[in-house]
């Protein structure tokens, strides 16, 4: 829409305040503030929600993979061929082989369920996000023979138990003797502690050398699962069908979805919602500019009256109207940008800063599975918000810029 310099002048003059139209250009400041507000509370929770999406499947998917093909009885015969396999097919970038399986932990007379996962050394040394983790001892040194194991970071201060301390495994599973079977106890040394960063991994995980793990579990050489990463986790399906039909009848395949089905599908309902429940906020503040066009075009009735009869036409009247409507959004989106910007760099400083003053806890991560408030601003979602206010700013200005366009001077300035 391009405007001549006398509707320029005329869009300029609309928008600061004239004398005696204070009241106007307060109700047309709320406006840019709530349509601001609205754009960044969008931004904000669409990038917290977007964030704790891309952590958890970083952490969770970081951990178990895209798929993992089990064992019906907990144990995966022919293993090695599975994951030769795996590994040739197109789309699978690596395939790991695993023992997991929940065993109880005691420590300092502390008892805790706990869940042990063996793994070779390499595949642990390989694994960003566990050597990433680390918050105390080396991971180094949990090597195969060493008696030393790596606990997550809450299972440590449940337990008691940090680099140096001593925590006993018990497998209820232990040999059988005449008097039955006697369950297998095994003590080990914490050798590092890690934090994975979700909730229930840290207060859970015991991480052993895959030939510590089997020889604690009676498995000989066997594992329980081999996990498979793929180059696209969203074509996960599509990537891991041939391993499927391989492995049909010795065990199964569940891909990453039907692991976290529930939380992913809640996130990504619960991001949905949130989008249409806050676009009413940015609704609202549209219906403010309304109201202050209208007051506006009410105000300058003999002054738009008087610019008729000196030739200006409707569809320029129009047009500044329509101008001054769209600037008032057009800042406000600017502003709320730049607020949606302040809040998320800050973001973990203002939850700080409530919880001091309020002495709640906001953040408990045994309900919120994560340690901190993630957040991922998604461009995309940033330029549809942002249309998505310019659009409703502009439906808002087309009544009021209609009614200015549609004044009739002989009828204003008949009495004049």
């Amino acid at each position: 829409m391009i405007l001549n310099r006398a509707e320029r002048m005329l869009a300029r003059r609309y928008l600061l305040p004239g004398q005696g139209e204070g009241f106007i250009f307060l109700v047309a400041s709320i406006s840019l503030l709530a349509v601001a507000l609205g754009v960044a509370a969008l931004i904000i929770v669409m990038s917290v929600m977007n964030g704790f999406r891309a952590e958890l499947f970083d952490k969770i998917v970081g951990l178990n993979g895209h798929a993992v093909v089990q064992g019906y009885d907990g144990r995966l015969g022919g293993w090695e061929q599975i994951a030769d396999a795996a590994k040739k097919t197109p789309g699978v970038t690596s395939a790991v082989p695993l023992i997991e399986t929940p065993l109880m932990a005691t420590a300092n007379g502390r008892f805790e369920g706990a869940l042990v996962r063996g793994m070779r050394v390499s595949d642990i040394r390989s694994n960003r996000t566990i050597m990433g983790g680390v918050v105390a001892g080396d991971m180094r040194s949990v090597t195969p023979g060493s008696g030393k194991v790596a606990i997550g970071s809450r299972l440590a201060d449940t337990l008691g138990a940090y680099p140096g301390s001593q925590i006993t495994l018990w497998n209820p599973e232990g040999r059988s003797t005449v008097m039955g079977t006697v369950p297998r106890e095994v003590t080990y040394t914490v050798g590092a502690v890690f934090e994975i960063g979700v909730y229930d991994y840290d207060k859970a995980f015991v991480l052993l050398p895959m030939q510590d793990a089997q020889e604690l579990l009676l498995m000989g050489d066997q594992v329980g699962m081999v996990e498979i990463q793929t180059t696209n986790p969203d074509r996960v399906d599509e990537i891991i069908a041939p391993i499927r039909r391989m492995v049909q009848g010795r065990g199964g395949i569940v891909d990453w979805r039907q692991m976290n089905s529930a939380l992913f599908q809640a996130l990504e309902v619960e991001r949905v919602a949130m989008f249409v429940v806050l676009s009413l906020i940015v609704l609202v503040a549209v219906f403010n500019i309304l109201s202050s066009l209208i007051m506006l075009v009410r105000a300058k009735t003999r002054d738009i009256a008087i610019l008729r009869t000196m030739g200006a036409s409707r569809r320029g009247m129009m047009k500044v109207f329509v101008t001054v409507g769209v600037t008032i959004g057009s800042l406000g989106i600017v502003l709320g940008i730049v607020l949606g910007a302040i809040f998320l760099y800050f973001r973990q400083d203002v939850v700080d800063g409530i919880q001091a003053v309020t002495g709640q806890n906001l953040w408990d991560p045994s309900v919120r599975f994560l340690t901190d408030l993630p957040a991922k601003p998604n461009p995309v979602e940033i330029v549809a918000i942002i249309l998505t206010a310019l659009v409703l700013s502009f439906l808002a200005t087309l009544y009021p810029a209609y009614k200015a366009a549609s004044t009739d001077p002989v009828q204003v300035l008949r009495y004049e």
